[in-house]
Parts: structure tokens; C-alpha cells; sequence
């Protein structure tokens, strides 16, 4: 659907809108994008004479309403996109090639690597950083307490995990092990489950999307470690369903384990003080830690006039003061050069999340909503079979040859 309506607007990607002001910056960014960014626009406005406007689109809808705009010649000067999204508006010629300037600058090399490899398409970037998140693994110190285990021991293996697991349900009631949001939801278990397989060389799409490469032993061994807690009731029977509204589990106070994203280390510091937590990098199979690289890239819509003034708010973003209002306020920065003297003073364990950036991973692939974040796309299916199914033979074949028919389908 995407590949398709971005097809039928290409044509249109120089018929923008004329805002009222040559030094407004029109921006569009997904609801509930967070205080982070919004802060630092605030902040920009106040110190600039070009002026940032922000419109709030619906993060369902953001994609759709993007292309249409374009379209119809009414596309924002620039866009905070999900990083999965920037490949496909690059193929379909839709953004400014911000490549020269963009390696100009100083830092370029310290920018977050992930959202520049999503940037970029056939050897040109068109999305820069702008708000970065990593997945991280989380255990509950008071739990640990209770069931007899080290609170300040973060477990390497995920046999550690388990058998943490298992003493922490046996608390009895409604305590359990650990949690994930499971087959309802595609996104939340590519973001905390294939770093499993990633830590250990393993990957579900070869390097260059061409090819679905689901069926490997490590995603096999990953599937039985899930299976394993799974029929062991160390899991709640909820996270089958869950479509990623209960995604924050953690934070009722009776999971003791749980893959998260590195925003919630402020959400359970400021509105989950009576929770003792620790959090370290997502263990591979094999030990070996890996996470998801996730979050928004910057991007500029093809031919808007106002392309200077963007890459200057862009250059404040990765300002140190720019980079301390967004950390300030959850995101992690963008800017590895920095990160060390933009995190002082804040929550240390924010410092897990910003490691995790080196060993964080995202599948490139202009069909991701496909393949991965739809509802009905082999990936969710997959997780729902192989998890919680009895044919995980089935599960895995069926997967890898829906997933490579949708991928040859879109070459």
C-alpha cells in the first residue's frame, strides 16, 4: 500500500505549499513524538528568528498523509519520520539529498549510525537523526530481593534469565518472571526480541533486503528460549494478545523482567519511584548483546524553499545545547562525540541506553509496515505461531516464504 501510494504521488514532489511566512519553518511530527523535541523547538524559537511550527499528525496516519500532501502541494518544509519509513519516500524521490551538507559537519561521523544507514538510499542520505531509541533489558531489584537473587547481578545469558524467571513466579499470585507483548504486536517484538538473534550474527532480512533469512538456528534457539517461559507459566497468558497497549508492563511492579525501550528508564524514574530497577543490554542467544535502533529521522521534503533555514534548526538539534533540552527530557543523544557530557548529571542508567547505540540494529527494507510492523504481515503471524503454536516447523516455513514473496513482489 505504501510502495504503491508513494508511486502515485512522485510525480507531485515539487508542488509545495507557500506558508505565510518565509521564516516559518513548517514541521510535521507524530503524536506523541514527547516532551524532548517539542522542548527543543520551544527553545530554538526563542533564541532564533526563523520560527519552527509543529503539527501534530496521528503516528497511524503520518505516512498516508505525508504522501498525499505531496501530492496535492501541501507538504511541510521538513517531517520527523520513523526511521523504517525514510528509505521508501527517498526511492520514491519525495526528500532533499541532504548528503554533501550533511558530511560537511564535523560530527557527521558521530551521528547515530542506525538512523544514517536508514537515511541513506543508493549511496546518498536523505534522513538525519533526530530522536534516538534502543531497546534495553530491564530486572526488578525488589523482586530480585524476594526471591532470593543478587539485585545488582544484571543477568548475561538468557538461561540466567529464565532461571531468574522461575524463582521470581514461584513468589506465586500474580508475580511472573517475565513479559513481552507478543503476537498483537509486530513492532514491540521486532524492537525487543530480534536483538536476540542479532547479538549472535543472525539476521531475519539479508543486507540488502533482497532476501528473507527467518530460518536460522539462532532464531530457532531464540524461539525455544520464549517457548520454553512460555510453557513454564513464567509469562503471563496476556502477552499473547497484547498489541502493545500493556507494552509498559513492567511498570505495575509484579513483572520481574522485562526488554524495554530506553524511554522508559524516565517514565519508571519520574512516575515509578517505588520501583528499584537495573537495566543492561539485551543478551543474544549465544551471550553476545545486541539491541533495535529506533526512533525518527529528520527529513526535508523535495524542493521546499526553506531548506536553509532547516538545516540550520537542524544544526541546533545537534548543538550541545540542543542535544542537553532533548536528553533532559528522555531521548537519548544523537551526537556520540558529546553523549558523555549531555548525559552528566542525569539518571545513570540512561548511559545503558546510549551504549546499546553501538550495537543497535534496524532492518532496511523499503516494505517494512509489510513485512514487519503490520498486523497481518508474515512477521506478527510468525510470532504468533512459533510462540504460542503447536507446528513451530510450520510457523517458520510459512513465514520465511511469505516473507520473500512480499519482498520479490516489491522489486
Amino acid at each position: 500500500m505504501i510502495k504503491t501510494l508513494l508511486a502515485a504521488t512522485s510525480l507531485a514532489a515539487l508542488m509545495l505549499a507557500q506558508p505565510a511566512s518565509a521564516d516559518t519553518i513548517n514541521m510535521w511530527v507524530r503524536t506523541g513524538i514527547g516532551d524532548s523535541f517539542k522542548e527543543v523547538v520551544k527553545a530554538y524559537n526563542a533564541g532564533h528568528d526563523d520560527k519552527v511550527q509543529l503539527t501534530e499528525v496521528p503516528y497511524t496516519e503520518l505516512v498516508q498523509k505525508y504522501a498525499t500532501a505531496i501530492a496535492g502541494g501541501q507538504a511541510p518544509d521538513a517531517l520527523s519520520m520513523d526511521l523504517i519509513y525514510t528509505p521508501a519516500f527517498a526511492a520514491a524521490g519525495q526528500l532533499e539529498d541532504l548528503t554533501d551538507w550533511a558530511k560537511s559537519l564535523p560530527y557527521f561521523n558521530s551521528l547515530s549510525p542506525s538512523h544514517v544507514r536508514l537515511g541513506t538510499y543508493q549511496d546518498r542520505l536523505y534522513g538525519l537523526p533526530l530522536s534516538v531509541e534502543t531497546s534495553v533489558f530491564a530486572w526488578n531489584k525488589n523482586l530480585y530481593r524476594k526471591a532470593g537473587l543478587d539485585p545488582e547481578k544484571a543477568p548475561a545469558t538468557w538461561e540466567e534469565i529464565t532461571a531468574n524467571a522461575q524463582k521470581i513466579r514461584a513468589l506465586g499470585d500474580d508475580t511472573y518472571g517475565f513479559y513481552f507483548s507478543g503476537g498483537g504486536c509486530g513492532g514491540c517484538m521486532i524492537f525487543t526480541f530480534t536483538p536476540l538473534v542479532w547479538g549472535a550474527g543472525a539476521d531475519i532480512l539479508s543486507a540488502d533486503g533482497k532476501t528473507a533469512t527467518l530460518d536460522t538456528p539462532e532464531m530457532r534457539k531464540a524461539v525455544d528460549i520464549y517457548r520454553t517461559m512460555i510453557k513454564k507459566d513464567l509469562v503471563p497468558a496476556s502477552a499473547a494478545s497484547d498489541n502493545g497497549a500493556n507494552f509498559l508492563s513492567f511498570t505495575n511492579g509484579r513483572i520481574g523482567q522485562q526488554s524495554l525501550g530506553a524511554f522508559a528508564i524516565g517514565t519508571l524514574v519520574t512516575q515509578h519511584p517505588e520501583i528499584d530497577f537495573g537495566v543492561t543490554l539485551i543478551p543474544g542467544v549465544n551471550g553476545k548483546p545486541s539491541s533495535f535502533a529506533g526512533g525518527d529521522n529528520l527529513v526535508v521534503t523535495k524542493g521546499t524553499p526553506r531548506i536553509e533555514e532547516v538545516k540550520t534548526f537542524i544544526q541546533y538539534i545537534y548543538s550541545m545545547d540542543g542535544q542537553k533540552i532533548m536528553a533532559k527530557y528522555g531521548s537519548l543523544p544523537t551526537r556520540g562525540d558529546i553523549a558523555d557530557e549531555v548525559l552528566k548529571g542525569l539518571d545513570p542508567r540512561m548511559a545503558v541506553g546510549l551504549k546499546a547505540i553501538s550495537v543497535a540494529k534496524t532492518p532496511y527494507t523499503l516494505q517494512f509496515n509489510d513485512l514487519i510492523n503490520s498486523n497481518n504481515g508474515p512477521w506478527a503471524a510468525f510470532i504468533t505461531a512459533a510462540l504460542f503454536g503447536d507446528d513451530v516447523d510450520g510457523a517458520f516455513k510459512t513465514a520465511q516464504e511469505d516473507m520473500q514473496s512480499i519482498i520479490d513482489s516489491g522489486q
